[in-house]
């Protein structure tokens, strides 16, 4: 695999931010709150999942991890109730 353009490592580690918020807020019960709990743990599997694929590709530079790992942390803890 080709390393990233810069523009591309940006791209994705914003996307990055968007999962860590999404995750974040669903745990909090601010999104979703009304769907199923199935479709609630789904969605913060995937995108804890989504975190640790990105996280652990090869190319990154001297990106700030802490609140990646504090989402992948809290998404692996999570159980939907």
């Amino acid at each position: 695999m080709a390393d990233r353009t810069d523009a591309e490592l940006a791209q994705a580690f914003k996307g990055m931010g968007h999962s860590i918020a999404f995750i974040t807020d669903i745990i909090a019960g601010n999104k979703l709150a009304t769907k199923s709990v199935e479709y609630r743990q789904d969605c913060v599997d995937r995108h804890t999942m989504s975190l640790e694929i990105l996280k652990a590709m090869p190319d990154w530079g001297s990106e700030n991890f802490t609140a990646t790992d504090s989402a992948i942390s809290a998404g692996n803890s999570y159980t939907a109730s």
